[in-house]
């Protein structure tokens, strides 16, 4: 089994290149590392790649790059996905700080990056907005939905968090409850992308630097039931659904199957669970605003009424 460790970078088309890298530098405070007339490379404050973002017709989410033990064997990985009917091949260079990477197509029709080796970009600059940890899950609307969660558990060594109803899951691949959430579609698209701050404080402080840009909050500050996390939402340029968060659940130890207790867990201890649409947000915060949530699936359920 291949065993995906963390989400390295996510890749977007956009129709505007010059508005979205404005957007990731002034509001969330990315660095712009590496930049070309049709393609931009963005890391956080931290040094690690975190958004590219590449000139095309229309805003969607092409891939997602993931880290791999350091003693990974590409030559196995590729196998166990030809095992599976999955072309892959290994690209050299394929994005800054990584010399090599392991690229396919997941059942979806997202290209994966698997690497096994990073280092940090110079990325320590003054650089003002809000200056995440890191990307912390990416939630994509998808077809195959039961092919790509097959694959993702049992070809890339996924878990399963929690369930919203039978159409919404939240992955795992690490102590982060999630770091992938997939909703049933007939279509492949952006659900949502997630910035992890230090705490509460800095996602007031994101709060403040959305407010400073004329960016409207859709949703939050709510403290979320399904992960626990206190999120904020917002639009980007591209009209994608963009969450601050901290405090999201944490399963330190995956013999003992519950994530680490905190007081404002309902269940103790908290073990993964399918939670129905109308109580997964059973924590504190108002609904999402009407024109926010034009489409009521835009965040994964309906606010509990």
């Amino acid at each position: 089994m291949i065993k995906a460790q963390r989400l390295g970078h996510a890749t977007f088309d956009t129709p505007d290149l010059r508005k979205q890298i404005d957007y990731f530098v002034d509001v969330n405070g990315l660095v712009c590392v590496e930049q070309s007339a049709t393609t931009a490379h963005l890391a956080s404050k931290l040094g690690q790649l975190t958004v590219t973002l590449r000139k095309a017709d229309r805003a969607h989410c092409t891939s997602l790059s993931m880290e791999v033990p350091p003693d990974s064997d590409f030559g196995d990985m590729a196998r166990a996905l030809a095992a599976e009917g999955v072309a892959s091949e290994v690209r050299s260079d394929p994005f800054p700080g990584s010399p090599k990477a392991l690229v396919f197509t997941d059942p979806s029709g997202t290209t994966i990056e698997l690497f096994s080796q990073w280092s940090f970009i110079d990325a320590n600059r003054n650089v003002a907005g809000v200056g995440p940890l890191k990307l912390g899950h990416v939630a994509m609307f998808i077809t195959n939905f039961d092919a790509s969660l097959d694959f993702y558990q049992r070809v890339l060594g996924f878990r399963i968090s929690d369930w919203i109803g039978d159409q919404f899951v939240f992955m795992r691949c690490n102590p982060d409850h999630h770091t992938v959430n997939f909703f049933r579609s007939e279509t492949t698209r952006v659900h949502h992308m997630a910035f992890e701050l230090k705490d509460f404080a800095h996602v007031q402080q994101g709060c403040e630097t959305l407010s400073m840009h004329r960016i409207p909050l859709g949703w939050g500050p709510l403290r979320q039931g399904a992960g626990h996390n206190i999120a904020a939402y917002h639009r980007s340029p591209d009209d994608h659904v963009v969450e601050y968060f901290c405090e999201l659940d944490q399963m330190k130890n995956e013999d003992l199957g519950y994530f680490e207790p905190r007081p404002w867990h309902s269940d103790r201890p908290q073990r993964p669970k399918v939670w129905t649409p109308r109580t997964w947000v059973d924590g504190w915060g108002t609904p999402p605003a009407p024109n926010f949530a034009r489409d009521e699936r835009a965040l994964g359920a309906t606010a509990k009424t």
